[in-house]
C-alpha cells in the first residue's frame, strides 16, 4: 500500500510551506523522517519526534537515547512502521524537527492507495523551506519581513550573507521546485 500525505509547517503563511508525498506504508518512521527532510530541503542535523499531538501525547516516536529527557515513553523510529499507525484516511499526526527551533509539521494522511511501491516521491508542494537555525517560525518571519520592508538595510545584508545570497539578491519565499524535491526524496 502507498500512503499519500500532506505535510505542512505550522504557523507559516504568505506563502504556507507544505509538501505532498507518496510513501510506502512499510517505511519506518525514521525513513519517513528522511523523506520529510528531503522533500522540504532540511539538512537532517537536528533531533526529531513524531506524536499524535504536539503536547500531551501518550507516547513519542523518535530516537531513544540513554539520557531521555522525554516525560513519556519514546518508541524507536527505526522499528515502528507507518502501517502500524496510518490505517485510516484523515489520520493526523505531528512531526517536530529541531527541538530548539521547534518546526512543527502537521501531517495528514490524505489517501491510502492500493499500489505497491519501493520508493517515496514528492508530487506537490508550495513555499520555500525556511533556513536551518534561523530561530524557528518567528525567526523566519523576521527574515521575511526584513527583506520585504528593508531591502537595503545592513541587517538585510547580514541575512543575504548568512543565506549565501548575492549582494542584490532577495529571499524568494515562493521558491519550490517539485522536480528537485522529488529527486531528493527518491534517494531515500
Amino acid at each position: 500500500m502507498t500512503l499519500q500525505f500532506k505535510i505542512q509547517i505550522e504557523d507559516i503563511t504568505k506563502p504556507p510551506v507544505w509538501r505532498r508525498v507518496l510513501v510506502p506504508n512499510t517505511f519506518t518512521f525514521h525513513k519517513f523522517h528522511l523523506v520529510i527532510q528531503a522533500a522540504f530541503g532540511w539538512n537532517n542535523c537536528h533531533i526529531y519526534q513524531f506524536s499524535e499531538k504536539e503536547n500531551d501525547s501518550a507516547e513519542i516516536i523518535g530516537v531513544p537515547t540513554d539520557e531521555d529527557e522525554w516525560e513519556v515513553p519514546v518508541i524507536d523510529s527505526g522499528s515502528k512502521k507507518l502501517k502500524d499507525i496510518f490505517v485510516k484516511e484523515g489520520k493526523r499526526f505531528i512531526y517536530i524537527y529541531d527541538l530548539g527551533d521547534d518546526w512543527v509539521h502537521k501531517i495528514i494522511l490524505e489517501k491510502i492507495i492500493n499500489e505497491s511501491r519501493k520508493k517515496a516521491s514528492c508530487i506537490d508542494g508550495k513555499g520555500a523551506c525556511p533556513p536551518e537555525n534561523c530561530g524557528g517560525v518567528w525567526g523566519y518571519e523576521d527574515i521575511k519581513e526584513t527583506f520585504a520592508m528593508f531591502p537595503n538595510n545592513p541587517k538585510t545584508g547580514e541575512f543575504r550573507n548568512w543565506l549565501g545570497l548575492g549582494e542584490n539578491e532577495n529571499l524568494d519565499v515562493n521558491k519550490f521546485n517539485v522536480d528537485d524535491a522529488n529527486v531528493a526524496v527518491a534517494k531515500v
